[in-house]
């Protein structure tokens, strides 16, 4: 952009750097405020099945977000044969860490940012629409046009921009729609894509902002697909073990994802939502237990540094400099104000580390 476009780049820093009254020394940085994956969707083919239940921009809030995350799943590409878990992060030559090590620490970042999940279609829009990246690409576009309280889930429910997915039923079966959370509608279309286009309404149809008014057989079936795949994928975490690793909120999660209930609660129950609500994990207890652990390993960090510069035989200019550093950050590091500042940070999954 800065290349093919300098006086528009410069432009945008220099209105940047004026609102936050930068000097001209001072760097202009664009913090991440926005948590928008995508996820690609397909029609049935053959004997793949449908995974085209989401209109173009759907907020999930954390228990559902998580239910997608974990499951990782991915409708039909060029590159992959259907609907499934799929992800570099799900594949061992990609990531050497246990998943459920990656989820833990993903909650734990979720409700250290505030930052809410808004998922994005590839694709298609249900089974008629192919949208290839397209919305993919058109998300920032609308969401850098908005201002940051319209980007908050709380305040676009309130004012009508964002709407549950109804209660369905097909063939006299409940069809799971509270696992979409919510999605986007006409009204959210008029006033942000009317930053954007003239007639907006144009862009996203009444049948793309509503899947299942194009077939319903088919989204039944799609939903079904979802359910399918979280039982499958959570029964993994239960036979290799890793269920005992799992924080809290993502223990339940996974027991509800395989069996439909925890501890006789389901996914509506307030006690489980509870569970995921960003000052109850600050709060928690096994919260606390990552800033500790986190504190531990920089005291035994440190020690071991300054045990290995004590003991070492060949002096050279700057070894004692080095020594009174690793000793006074090893004093830093065991005192209360090192944990107090630990506070709201990522802190270090307990259950990666073996017991000291």
């Amino acid at each position: 952009t800065v290349l093919e476009t300098p006086l528009d780049s410069h432009v945008a820093e220099m209105g940047a750097r004026l609102k936050r009254r930068l000097k001209q020394d001072q760097a202009v940085l664009y913090p991440v405020n926005a948590f928008l994956p995508g996820r690609r969707n397909n029609p049935p083919e053959g004997s793949i099945r449908s995974l085209a239940v989401f209109n173009p921009i759907h907020y999930l809030p954390l228990p559902e977000a998580f239910m997608e995350f974990t499951s990782s799943m991915t409708g039909k590409s060029p590159s992959t044969t259907g609907a499934g878990s799929e992800g570099a992060l799900t594949k061992a030559p990609f990531n050497a860490l246990l998943p459920i090590t990656d989820l833990n620490n993903a909650l734990v970042a979720a409700a250290l940012t505030g930052l809410s999940p808004f998922i994005t279609a590839a694709g298609y829009v249900g089974p008629d629409f192919r949208v290839d990246h397209d919305i993919s690409l058109l998300v920032p576009e609308i969401w850098c046009r908005m201002r940051k309280y319209e980007r908050d889930p709380e305040w676009l429910i309130e004012n009508k921009f964002l709407e549950p997915v109804p209660e369905l039923e097909h063939e006299g079966k409940k069809i799971a729609t509270g696992l979409l959370g919510y999605r986007i509608n006409q009204a959210f279309v008029n006033y942000f894509l009317g930053r954007i286009f003239t007639s907006p309404e144009m862009l996203f149809t009444e049948a793309m902002l509503k899947p299942e008014e194009q077939n319903l057989q088919v989204f039944a079936d799609g939903m079904d697909n979802i359910l399918t795949t979280h039982r499958v994928v959570a029964e993994n975490y239960f036979k290799d073990g890793s269920i005992e690793l799992a924080c809290p909120p993502m223990k339940a999660l996974l027991h509800i994802m395989r069996d439909g209930s925890f501890e006789g609660k389901g996914l509506e129950d307030e006690a489980i939502r509870d569970l995921f609500r960003p000052a109850t994990i600050l709060a928690s207890d096994w919260y606390q237990a990552r800033l500790d652990k986190k504190q531990e390993i920089d005291i035994a960090y440190w020690k071991k540094v300054l045990g290995y510069l004590k003991d070492y035989s060949l002096p050279f200019a700057g070894l004692d400099a080095l020594r009174q550093d690793a000793t006074t950050r090893l004093e830093r590091s065991q005192s209360a104000a090192y944990r107090e500042s630990l506070n709201d940070t990522l802190g270090r999954d307990t259950a990666f580390y073996p017991k000291s």
